[in-house]
C-alpha cells in the first residue's frame, strides 16, 4: 500500500513553516496517542503514520530531500525508519537521507564542517531591560549568567590530572569509521569517540570526562548609544563551553526599552505630554521641559495656544545608532481645565462669559462646531 503524503498526513499545506508543523503534529499526535485509544489498532497506526511524518518534515534536511525525491528519498535504510524496523539497513545514520549524502560528499561539498562543530558548546540567550537613557547615552552592565565552563581540575581536557586522552580502538585516531553499503564505501563519524580521535580511560573526578562543569560566570556588556527595542548584542564565545576542549557557544543578548515616566520613544524621535494651565494657553507665557541629557529647554507658549499642539525642537531627541544626528524632541500640550475653584474665581468666570468669552470671536472653534451643529438639527426639521 502505498504512504500518504507527509504533507497530508499532518494536514498542512507544503510551504508550512515549523510553527504550524508542531501545532498540527501536537494536534493529531494527542488525537491518536495510544493512551487515549487503547485496543485500538487504527489509531495506534495513525499515531505512528503522524510520528513518522512530523520526524521528517521538523528536520531542514530531511524535509529538502523529501520535497525533491519524495519518500523514494528514505527508502533502503536511508530514511527515518529505527534500527531493526523493516527494510534494516539503518548504519546509526540518525539524519537520514541527508547525513548519508553528507557522509558521501562531504569533503568536496562542504559537508566536513558538520564534524568540526561536533561537541561545541551550546549559544545562550538573556533578555535584558535596560532604561531609555541608556539606550540614548550607551552604557556598560554588568550581567551574571548560569553557564557551564571549562573544567579547571583537568583543563578542560575531560582526564584525570596526569592522565592523558589515548587513541581510540574502533577509528584507530581518524575520528571516522566506515561501512560498505552496496557499492558504496561510505565513512562515518566513529560512535566510540564521537569524532575526536581519542577517549579518556580515566575521567576527570570533577567534570566526569565531560571537560566543563555548571558555574555561574559575570560579564561586562557594553550597550552602544542609539539601541532601539529588540535590538541583539552577540558575544562570541560566552556560551556554555564545549565538551572536551571543544569551542565554546555564543551568548546572545536581547534588548528591550523599559517604558519611560515622560518620554515616548519612535524611532530617533522623542514624544512628550505637557500639562499647562489654562490661563497660560490663553494669555501665552513660557514652560521648561526636560531631555533626556538631563537638561532643561525652554518652550514659548504663543497666545491662544490649544490642546494637543505641538512643538518641535530639533536635536534634542534619540541619538542615532553608529551617527552624531540626533533626532527631535516634540512636545505636545495639555490644556488643564481649573478645578476646585473659589468662590471669586467662579465670579470672574462667569464675567468673561457674559462679556462674550465664549463666542466666535474668543472660541471660534467651539462655536464653529456649534453652529454646524445648529445647521444640521435646522436640516432634519426641514
Amino acid at each position: 500500500m502505498a504512504k500518504r503524503d507527509y504533507y497530508q498526513t499532518l494536514g498542512v499545506e507544503k510551504g508550512a513553516d515549523k510553527e504550524a508543523l508542531k501545532r498540527a503534529y501536537r494536534k493529531l499526535a494527542m488525537q491518536y496517542h495510544p493512551d487515549r485509544n487503547p485496543d485500538d489498532p487504527e489509531a495506534e497506526a495513525k499515531f505512528k503514520e503522524v510520528n513518522e511524518a512530523y520526524d521528517v518534515l521538523k528536520d531542514d534536511e530531511k524535509r529538502a530531500a523529501y520535497d525533491r525525491f519524495g519518500h523514494a528519498a528514505f527508502e533502503n535504510g536511508g530514511g527515518p525508519r529505527r534500527p531493526g524496523g523493516p527494510g534494516g539497513g539503518d548504519f546509526g545514520f540518525g539524519g537520514g537521507f541527508a547525513d548519508i549524502f553528507d557522509e558521501m560528499f562531504g569533503e568536496f561539498m562542504g559537508g566536513a564542517r558538520r564534524g568540526q562543530q561536533r561537541g561545541r558548546g551550546a549559544d545562550l540567550r538573556l533578555n535584558l531591560e535596560i532604561e531609555l537613557e541608556d539606550a540614548f547615552n550607551g552604557a556598560t552592565k554588568e550581567i551574571r549568567i548560569p553557564s557551564s565552563m571549562s573544567c579547571e581540575a583537568c583543563d578542560g581536557s575531560g582526564a584525570e590530572k596526569g592522565s592523558q586522552p589515548v587513541t581510540c580502538g574502533t577509528c584507530g585516531g581518524a575520528g571516522k569509521v566506515r561501512a560498505q553499503q552496496g557499492f558504496f564505501t561510505i565513512e562515518r563519524t566513529c560512535p566510540t569517540c564521537g569524532g575526536v580521535g581519542k577517549v579518556i580511560e580515566k575521567p576527570c573526578r570533577v567534570c566526569g570526562g565531560a571537560g566543563r562543569q555548571q558555574k555561574d560566570k559575570t560579564l561586562s556588556v557594553s550597550i552602544p548609544a542609539g539601541v532601539e527595542d529588540g535590538t541583539r548584542i552577540r558575544l562570541a564565545g560566552e556560551g556554555e563551553a564545549g565538551l572536551r576542549g571543544a569551542a565554546s557557544g555564543d551568548l546572545y543578548i536581547f534588548l528591550s526599552i523599559a517604558p519611560h515616566r515622560f518620554f515616548q520613544r519612535e524611532g530617533s524621535d522623542i514624544h512628550c505630554r505637557v500639562p499647562i494651565p489654562m490661563t497660560k494657553a490663553a494669555l501665552g507665557g513660557s514652560i521648561e521641559v526636560p531631555t533626556l541629557e538631563g537638561r532643561r529647554v525652554k518652550v514659548t507658549i504663543p497666545e491662544g495656544t490649544q490642546a494637543g499642539h505641538q512643538f518641535r525642537l530639533r536635536g534634542k531627541g534619540m541619538t542615532v545608532y553608529q551617527s552624531s544626528l540626533r533626532g527631535d524632541l516634540y512636545v505636545e500640550v495639555t490644556v488643564e481645565t481649573p478645578v476646585n475653584l473659589t468662590k471669586q474665581q467662579r465670579e470672574l468666570l462667569r464675567q468673561f462669559e457674559e462679556q462674550g468669552g465664549t463666542g466666535e470671536v474668543t472660541s471660534p472653534e467651539s462655536a464653529g462646531f456649534f453652529a454646524k451643529v445648529k445647521e444640521l438639527w435646522e436640516d432634519l426639521r426641514d
